[in-house]
């Protein structure tokens, strides 16, 4: 078994470590087709065989090409290594630094296989989402991490260590950038070559810059999701004998499960795949697994009218359960199902994804590498069946979202029916999450505010979920209404949070809060690390799924309607903002959510280890991460946004915000151009 010491020697040559291959113990990728000439597989090994000096080429060189035509990719299984994955306490990292330690402790997160969705192709979540792109990369990073000092930055292209930079303290330790393909070439197509030559890579969001902390990220934010679901359509929020029907357990929609319970209402959650199935089930995350339709429909009535709230798994696909729950409704009268979504994997349609009705898990395995382009059709024809039995039971009552997963985007590129009759570029039939339920929280600069306690020590999260609690409390009562509302659901959500067991992997927290929230618990929680209270440093960060780190015109800017949601100014500002502002690292990430070439996104991670310099930084990095993007949403009209930054310009005095001057009388504007 390698130590933490051994790991971070750099990579093993002499001698090599012996070649294992896949563990047949874990879930793995779908194989990949990218669909090479002879010159670019030769391209692609010469690429990965720059990682080890020439004696050795003749040794890898076979196998790694059998890895490039076995499974699409080199991922470099002879270098994974033999140590137990999982985030260890910080000082057990041989580091000269803390910080650096800080961001290992992240990484080895992100590779847990609690964590991690595939973790030996180093894939955290969303079927593509990658870590690095080959385990030469990971072991090269954590050398460099181990002996860097306070004066460098590890600068980190789309997985690859490009090296130790000599820098500033002030500096960020680490510059994460992933797939900056150039505009015209960032293509679905196109991105399968690259990653196949080892030369981009699909950082998803909190994948590639090490921010990952398990499903509890979405869970909350699904939690909120469903909340204000009900309050909007159902004009409620007791949800008891509601019935939420989705579709999806793996790195990110398994979080659905455990958000249907804690919301209150009946959580109905297609999955195909046994491997996510039964790994939610023994995380306690879900409570009832049938693969009958008649039997979950009999389970459906009857919570529906037993309070207690339940999760009813179904191993099949969504567009099964959506017509099944139509013939019922047909059949019967009753209309099992309130509230409706989705959140398969569409940003990665034809590479395991999603996976057609008209297949078995195993066939569409098998189909997807072997005739792609079939799979393709297969795909689109399941998609066309999906919306229309969304469509029908849309028609007698249901309430259907898009999750920003690119579900609609890619049933409309399929020829399903989801047009909106004059709609905009980014709306639908259905509206997406941010649309109509969770806009108006980033307008009012709520996201998902993050931190790990990298001592591994529940004592320190159940002490900060405290900080936490009694900080919202606090600012609670000095707020208007709107804004109390989401402290109140946060207070909730953090109190209920131990019991549900939310922790996977790290000793990490999420909650939604405003700018003043975060500044005041990011504060707090770095004098309790002076104090002793915590006993190990901090990391503070987000999902880059928040009010400022995304421009995604099908997602996170999908209520920009001043015709700036494709643009990805605000995306790229923030990351560079936070870099000067005192993040420990930053990234920058193409795609992410809704896919390859659709979003711009960025993240940030930063220490607290109890300085007066933490501090600083925190109050400074914090306040610019919400501003910006309250900033951008408050000129491109939102009124929201208008009155956030309004505020946030009285208490402070050195923002000056241009403010929008709005169009009054329309008949201007048409007298004008006529």
């Amino acid at each position: 078994m390698t130590t933490l010491k051994e790991l971070c020697g750099g990579l093993p040559l002499n001698p090599l470590p012996p070649n294992r291959g896949r563990d047949p113990n874990v879930p793995h990728a779908p194989v990949r087709t990218p669909n090479l000439t002879a010159e670019e597989e030769r391209l692609s090994l010469r690429n990965a065989l720059r990682y080890f000096p020439p004696a050795l080429h003749s040794t890898l060189a076979p196998e790694f090409a059998q890895e490039l035509r076995q499974y699409g990719h080199i991922y470099m299984y002879r270098f994974c290594p033999s140590i137990r994955m999982r985030a260890y306490p910080i000082d057990e990292y041989p580091c000269q630094i803390r910080h650096a330690a800080a961001i290992m402790h992240m990484i080895m997160n992100n590779l847990d296989p609690a964590v991690a969705q595939f973790p030996q192709e180093l894939v955290t979540y969303g079927g593509n989402g990658q870590v690095f792109s080959n385990w030469a990369q990971f072991r090269l990073v954590l050398h460099y991490l181990s002996t860097m000092s306070e004066e460098q930055t590890l600068v980190m292209y789309s997985g690859h260590p490009l090296g130790l930079f000599p820098s500033l303290p002030s500096s960020p330790r680490c510059v994460i950038t992933n797939g900056m393909v150039i505009p015209n070439y960032s293509s679905r197509e196109s991105y399968e070559k690259m990653f196949a030559l080892g030369i981009t890579m699909y950082g998803q969001m909190t994948a590639g810059s090490y921010c990952y902390i398990g499903p509890q990220g979405i869970v909350h934010g699904t939690l909120l999701t469903v909340l204000n679901a009900g309050r909007r359509y159902l004009g409620t929020s007791d949800l008891r004998g509601r019935v939420f029907v989705t579709s999806g357990l793996g790195g990110m929609s398994g979080a659905q499960a455990k958000a249907a319970v804690i919301a209150g209402c009946v959580g109905v959650i297609a999955e195909v795949d046994e491997a996510p199935l039964k790994k939610r089930h023994e995380q306690g995350w879900l409570m009832e697994i049938t693969k009958d339709l008649d039997h979950c429909m009999q389970r459906i009535r009857y919570h529906i009218h037993h309070t207690s709230p339940k999760d009813t798994e179904l191993p099949s696909i969504a567009g099964c359960i959506s017509g099944t729950l139509h013939q019922g409704y047909e059949r019967t009268g009753d209309l099992l199902v309130d509230l409706g979504s989705d959140q398969t994997s569409l940003h990665n349609p034809f590479s395991g994804g999603y996976y057609p009705v008209q297949l078995s898990f195993e066939q569409a395995n098998q189909l997807m590498n072997s005739d792609p382009q079939r799979f393709r059709t297969v795909v689109h024809e399941s998609l066309r069946r999906h919306i229309a039995a969304i469509n029908k039971l849309s028609e007698e009552g249901m309430y259907f979202w898009d999750y920003g997963n690119a579900f609609l985007l890619e049933a409309k590129r399929a020829g399903a029916e989801v047009q909106k009759s004059g709609g905009g570029a980014t709306e639908f039939k259905y509206p997406s999450y941010v649309q109509h339920i969770m806009g108006d929280i980033f307008s009012l600069g709520f996201g998902p505010f993050r931190w790990v306690c990298t001592s591994g020590n529940p004592s320190d999260l159940a002490e900060t979920d405290d900080i936490a609690t009694s900080v919202l409390e606090e600012i609670s009562a000095s707020v208007t209404e709107r804004v109390r509302q989401q402290y109140s659901d946060n207070i909730r959500w953090i109190r209920e949070a131990g019991k549900h067991n939310m922790v996977v992997g790290s000793q990490a927290r999420i909650l939604y809060s405003d700018q003043r929230g975060r500044v005041s618990i990011a504060l707090a929680i770095n004098k309790a690390v002076a104090d002793g209270r915590v006993t190990a440093p901090v990391v503070i960060s987000r999902d880059h799924h928040d009010v400022s780190g995304t421009d995604s015109p099908f997602r996170e800017t999908s209520n920009i309607y001043d015709g700036s949601a494709f643009c990805a100014d605000m995306a790229v500002q923030n990351v560079i903002g936070d870099a000067f502002r005192g993040a420990t690292w930053v990234s920058l990430h193409n795609g992410g959510g809704v896919g390859w070439g659709e979003v711009i996104n960025g993240g940030f991670g930063l220490v607290l280890d109890g300085s007066e310099e933490a501090g600083k930084r925190a109050r400074t990095m914090l306040n610019w991460d919400v501003s910006n993007g309250v900033a951008r949403r408050c000129w491109s009209g939102n009124s929201n946004a208008y009155e956030t930054i309004q505020l946030t310009m009285e208490d402070q005095p050195h923002l000056r915000v241009t403010m929008p001057y709005h169009v009054q009388d329309e008949h201007i504007l048409y007298n004008a151009l006529h």
